[in-house]
Protein backbone atom coordinates (compact mmCIF):
# COMPACT_ATOMS: atom_id res chain seq x y z
CA UNK A 1 0.00 0.00 0.00
CA UNK A 2 1.31 3.42 -0.95
CA UNK A 3 2.22 5.64 2.00
CA UNK A 4 0.32 8.98 1.91
CA UNK A 5 3.08 11.60 1.77
CA UNK A 6 0.74 14.43 0.76
CA UNK A 7 -0.71 16.44 3.65
CA UNK A 8 1.76 14.76 6.00
CA UNK A 9 4.32 16.56 8.17
CA UNK A 10 7.98 15.66 7.65
CA UNK A 11 10.91 16.48 9.92
CA UNK A 12 14.17 16.63 7.95
CA UNK A 13 17.60 17.08 9.52
CA UNK A 14 20.53 18.46 7.53
CA UNK A 15 17.97 20.34 5.44
CA UNK A 16 20.03 23.41 4.55
CA UNK A 17 21.87 21.86 1.62
CA UNK A 18 22.52 18.78 -0.50
CA UNK A 19 20.15 15.84 -0.26
CA UNK A 20 18.28 17.37 2.69
CA UNK A 21 17.44 20.54 0.77
CA UNK A 22 16.39 18.51 -2.26
CA UNK A 23 14.21 16.26 -0.09
CA UNK A 24 12.44 19.34 1.24
CA UNK A 25 11.50 20.41 -2.28
CA UNK A 26 10.49 16.90 -3.39
CA UNK A 27 8.22 16.43 -0.38
CA UNK A 28 6.77 19.95 -0.65
CA UNK A 29 5.95 19.28 -4.30
CA UNK A 30 3.77 16.40 -3.09
CA UNK A 31 1.94 18.61 -0.58
CA UNK A 32 3.88 17.54 2.51
CA UNK A 33 4.33 20.14 5.25
CA UNK A 34 7.85 20.49 6.60
CA UNK A 35 9.84 21.03 9.79
CA UNK A 36 13.37 21.68 8.56
CA UNK A 37 16.38 21.46 10.88
CA UNK A 38 20.02 22.44 10.41
CA UNK A 39 22.82 24.43 12.04
CA UNK A 40 23.17 26.67 8.98
CA UNK A 41 20.31 29.11 9.58
CA UNK A 42 21.00 31.32 6.55
CA UNK A 43 20.85 28.53 3.98
CA UNK A 44 18.01 26.85 5.86
CA UNK A 45 15.92 30.00 5.50
CA UNK A 46 16.39 29.91 1.73
CA UNK A 47 15.34 26.26 1.53
CA UNK A 48 12.30 27.00 3.70
CA UNK A 49 11.30 29.94 1.50
CA UNK A 50 11.45 27.86 -1.68
CA UNK A 51 9.36 25.12 -0.08
CA UNK A 52 6.83 27.62 1.28
CA UNK A 53 6.35 28.93 -2.26
CA UNK A 54 4.96 25.50 -3.14
CA UNK A 55 1.99 26.14 -0.86
CA UNK A 56 2.90 24.06 2.20
CA UNK A 57 3.47 25.05 5.81
CA UNK A 58 7.18 25.17 6.65
CA UNK A 59 9.00 25.79 9.91
CA UNK A 60 12.77 26.18 10.25
CA UNK A 61 14.64 25.07 13.37
CA UNK A 62 18.27 25.68 14.23
CA UNK A 63 19.55 22.30 15.43
CA UNK A 64 22.79 20.51 16.14
CA UNK A 65 21.82 16.83 16.08
CA UNK A 66 24.87 16.07 18.24
CA UNK A 67 23.26 18.11 21.04
CA UNK A 68 21.02 15.58 22.82
CA UNK A 69 19.31 18.27 24.90
CA UNK A 70 18.41 20.30 21.80
CA UNK A 71 17.05 17.20 20.09
CA UNK A 72 14.97 16.33 23.16
CA UNK A 73 13.02 19.62 23.04
CA UNK A 74 12.58 19.77 19.25
CA UNK A 75 9.35 17.70 19.15
CA UNK A 76 7.59 20.31 21.30
CA UNK A 77 8.62 23.08 18.90
CA UNK A 78 7.48 21.06 15.88
CA UNK A 79 4.14 20.23 17.50
CA UNK A 80 3.62 23.93 18.24
CA UNK A 81 4.02 24.70 14.53
CA UNK A 82 2.36 21.68 12.90
CA UNK A 83 0.41 19.71 15.51
CA UNK A 84 1.70 16.32 14.35
CA UNK A 85 4.57 14.44 12.67
CA UNK A 86 4.16 11.62 10.13
CA UNK A 87 7.64 11.39 8.56
CA UNK A 88 11.12 11.60 10.07
CA UNK A 89 14.12 11.87 7.74
CA UNK A 90 17.45 11.51 9.54
CA UNK A 91 19.70 13.02 6.88
CA UNK A 92 22.25 15.14 8.77
CA UNK A 93 25.79 13.85 8.46
CA UNK A 94 29.44 14.78 8.18
CA UNK A 95 32.50 13.14 6.66
CA UNK A 96 35.95 12.39 8.07
CA UNK A 97 38.74 11.08 5.87
CA UNK A 98 41.90 9.39 7.09
CA UNK A 99 43.28 5.97 7.90
CA UNK A 100 42.61 4.63 11.39
CA UNK A 101 46.12 5.48 12.65
CA UNK A 102 45.72 9.03 11.34
CA UNK A 103 42.30 9.80 12.77
CA UNK A 104 42.35 11.53 16.14
CA UNK A 105 40.06 9.98 18.76
CA UNK A 106 38.31 13.33 19.26
CA UNK A 107 37.50 13.52 15.53
CA UNK A 108 36.20 9.94 15.55
CA UNK A 109 33.89 10.78 18.46
CA UNK A 110 32.77 14.06 16.83
CA UNK A 111 31.67 12.19 13.72
CA UNK A 112 29.80 9.51 15.69
CA UNK A 113 27.91 12.10 17.73
CA UNK A 114 26.47 13.47 14.49
CA UNK A 115 26.21 10.53 12.11
CA UNK A 116 25.09 7.87 14.58
CA UNK A 117 23.91 9.40 17.83
CA UNK A 118 22.07 12.11 15.90
CA UNK A 119 19.99 9.38 14.24
CA UNK A 120 19.41 7.52 17.50
CA UNK A 121 18.44 10.61 19.49
CA UNK A 122 16.15 12.02 16.80
CA UNK A 123 14.42 8.65 16.48
CA UNK A 124 13.98 8.39 20.24
CA UNK A 125 12.55 11.92 20.37
CA UNK A 126 10.06 11.55 17.52
CA UNK A 127 9.01 7.90 17.60
CA UNK A 128 6.25 8.54 20.19
CA UNK A 129 4.72 11.14 17.84
CA UNK A 130 5.01 8.84 14.84
CA UNK A 131 3.22 6.08 16.74
CA UNK A 132 0.18 8.35 17.13
CA UNK A 133 -0.38 8.32 13.36
CA UNK A 134 -2.46 5.80 11.41
CA UNK A 135 0.60 5.54 9.13
CA UNK A 136 4.06 7.02 9.64
CA UNK A 137 7.55 6.50 8.29
CA UNK A 138 11.22 6.92 9.16
CA UNK A 139 13.97 7.27 6.53
CA UNK A 140 17.53 6.95 7.86
CA UNK A 141 20.36 8.01 5.57
CA UNK A 142 23.21 5.54 5.76
CA UNK A 143 25.57 5.42 2.77
CA UNK A 144 27.04 3.09 0.19
CA UNK A 145 29.83 3.05 2.79
CA UNK A 146 27.34 1.43 5.14
CA UNK A 147 27.57 -1.64 2.88
CA UNK A 148 31.16 -1.49 1.64
CA UNK A 149 34.05 -0.11 3.69
CA UNK A 150 36.88 1.60 1.77
CA UNK A 151 40.29 2.24 3.30
CA UNK A 152 40.69 5.85 4.36
CA UNK A 153 37.03 6.03 5.43
CA UNK A 154 37.30 4.05 8.66
CA UNK A 155 35.33 6.45 10.89
CA UNK A 156 32.71 7.35 8.29
CA UNK A 157 32.11 3.74 7.26
CA UNK A 158 31.88 2.66 10.90
CA UNK A 159 29.21 5.28 11.57
CA UNK A 160 27.20 4.38 8.48
CA UNK A 161 27.38 0.64 9.21
CA UNK A 162 26.09 1.56 12.68
CA UNK A 163 23.17 3.50 11.16
CA UNK A 164 22.38 0.52 8.96
CA UNK A 165 22.43 -1.94 11.88
CA UNK A 166 20.33 0.33 14.08
CA UNK A 167 17.82 0.88 11.28
CA UNK A 168 17.44 -2.77 10.35
CA UNK A 169 16.98 -3.90 13.95
CA UNK A 170 14.50 -1.09 14.63
CA UNK A 171 12.55 -1.94 11.48
CA UNK A 172 12.15 -5.49 12.77
CA UNK A 173 10.96 -4.16 16.13
CA UNK A 174 8.40 -1.90 14.42
CA UNK A 175 6.77 -4.70 12.43
CA UNK A 176 3.02 -4.65 13.01
CA UNK A 177 3.08 -0.98 14.09
CA UNK A 178 1.96 2.05 12.03
CA UNK A 179 5.62 3.08 11.57
CA UNK A 180 7.63 1.88 8.58
CA UNK A 181 11.36 2.38 8.12
CA UNK A 182 13.59 2.79 5.09
CA UNK A 183 17.38 2.73 5.30
CA UNK A 184 18.93 4.69 2.44
CA UNK A 185 22.35 4.00 0.89
CA UNK A 186 23.35 6.84 -1.48
CA UNK A 187 26.32 6.42 -3.77
CA UNK A 188 28.15 9.41 -5.19
CA UNK A 189 25.76 12.37 -4.88
CA UNK A 190 26.99 15.84 -5.83
CA UNK A 191 26.88 17.53 -2.42
CA UNK A 192 29.35 19.49 -0.32
CA UNK A 193 29.86 16.76 2.31
CA UNK A 194 33.18 15.61 0.83
CA UNK A 195 34.46 19.15 0.28
CA UNK A 196 33.61 20.00 3.89
CA UNK A 197 35.04 16.75 5.31
CA UNK A 198 37.61 16.78 8.04
CA UNK A 199 40.82 15.11 6.88
CA UNK A 200 42.37 13.95 10.12
CA UNK A 201 46.15 13.60 10.23
CA UNK A 202 46.57 13.61 6.45
CA UNK A 203 49.45 15.25 4.60
CA UNK A 204 48.80 18.07 2.13
CA UNK A 205 49.39 15.67 -0.77
CA UNK A 206 46.92 13.17 0.66
CA UNK A 207 44.33 15.92 1.19
CA UNK A 208 44.70 17.10 -2.41
CA UNK A 209 44.45 13.54 -3.77
CA UNK A 210 41.39 12.81 -1.62
CA UNK A 211 39.60 15.98 -2.75
CA UNK A 212 40.35 15.24 -6.41
CA UNK A 213 39.08 11.68 -6.09
CA UNK A 214 35.78 12.79 -4.58
CA UNK A 215 35.30 15.46 -7.25
CA UNK A 216 35.40 12.66 -9.82
CA UNK A 217 33.08 10.28 -7.95
CA UNK A 218 30.28 12.60 -6.82
CA UNK A 219 28.09 12.79 -9.93
CA UNK A 220 24.41 12.24 -9.14
CA UNK A 221 22.28 15.37 -8.84
CA UNK A 222 20.78 15.78 -5.33
CA UNK A 223 17.31 16.33 -6.81
CA UNK A 224 17.47 12.94 -8.54
CA UNK A 225 18.66 11.32 -5.31
CA UNK A 226 15.87 12.97 -3.34
CA UNK A 227 13.24 11.83 -5.81
CA UNK A 228 14.41 8.23 -5.47
CA UNK A 229 14.35 8.47 -1.68
CA UNK A 230 10.84 9.92 -1.60
CA UNK A 231 9.67 7.14 -3.88
CA UNK A 232 11.16 4.68 -1.41
CA UNK A 233 9.20 6.32 1.41
CA UNK A 234 5.98 6.31 -0.63
CA UNK A 235 6.28 2.59 -1.34
CA UNK A 236 7.67 1.77 2.13
CA UNK A 237 10.76 0.14 0.69
CA UNK A 238 12.96 -1.39 3.36
CA UNK A 239 16.19 -0.41 1.61
CA UNK A 240 16.91 2.13 -1.10
CA UNK A 241 20.14 2.16 -3.13
CA UNK A 242 20.65 5.59 -4.69
CA UNK A 243 22.63 5.73 -7.93
CA UNK A 244 23.97 3.21 -10.39
CA UNK A 245 27.36 3.27 -8.69
CA UNK A 246 25.74 2.10 -5.46
CA UNK A 247 23.86 -0.66 -7.27
CA UNK A 248 27.02 -1.89 -9.02
CA UNK A 249 29.13 -1.82 -5.85
CA UNK A 250 26.51 -3.69 -3.84
CA UNK A 251 26.24 -6.31 -6.57
CA UNK A 252 30.00 -6.87 -6.38
CA UNK A 253 29.83 -6.98 -2.58
CA UNK A 254 27.21 -9.71 -2.74
CA UNK A 255 29.32 -11.77 -5.12
CA UNK A 256 32.56 -11.21 -3.20
CA UNK A 257 31.60 -10.47 0.43
CA UNK A 258 35.22 -10.58 1.62
CA UNK A 259 37.24 -9.57 -1.45
CA UNK A 260 34.88 -6.93 -2.88
CA UNK A 261 37.33 -4.05 -2.41
CA UNK A 262 40.05 -5.78 -4.42
CA UNK A 263 37.52 -6.50 -7.19
CA UNK A 264 36.11 -2.96 -7.20
CA UNK A 265 39.60 -1.47 -7.45
CA UNK A 266 40.46 -3.79 -10.33
CA UNK A 267 37.25 -2.85 -12.15
CA UNK A 268 38.13 0.79 -11.66
CA UNK A 269 41.60 0.19 -13.09
CA UNK A 270 43.43 1.20 -9.93
CA UNK A 271 46.36 -0.49 -8.21
CA UNK A 272 45.34 -2.49 -5.15
CA UNK A 273 46.99 -0.33 -2.49
CA UNK A 274 45.56 -0.05 0.99
CA UNK A 275 45.83 3.74 1.29
CA UNK A 276 43.52 6.64 2.08
CA UNK A 277 43.37 7.36 -1.64
CA UNK A 278 41.38 4.09 -2.01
Amino acid sequence: MRFPVGEGVAVITGAASGIGAALAQALAARGCHLALADLNEADLAGVAARATARGVRVSAHRLDVADADAVRVLPEAVLAEHGRVSILVNNAGVALAGRFEQVAPADFEWLFRINFWGVVNMTRAFLPLLRREKAAHIANLSSLFGIIAPPGQVAYAASKFAVRGFSEALRHELEGSPVGLTVVHPGGVRTSIAANARRSGMSNAEVAADAKRWEHLLRLDPAAAAERIVQGIEWREKRVLVGRDAQRAVFVQRLFPVEYWRVLRRLAGRPNRNTSRG
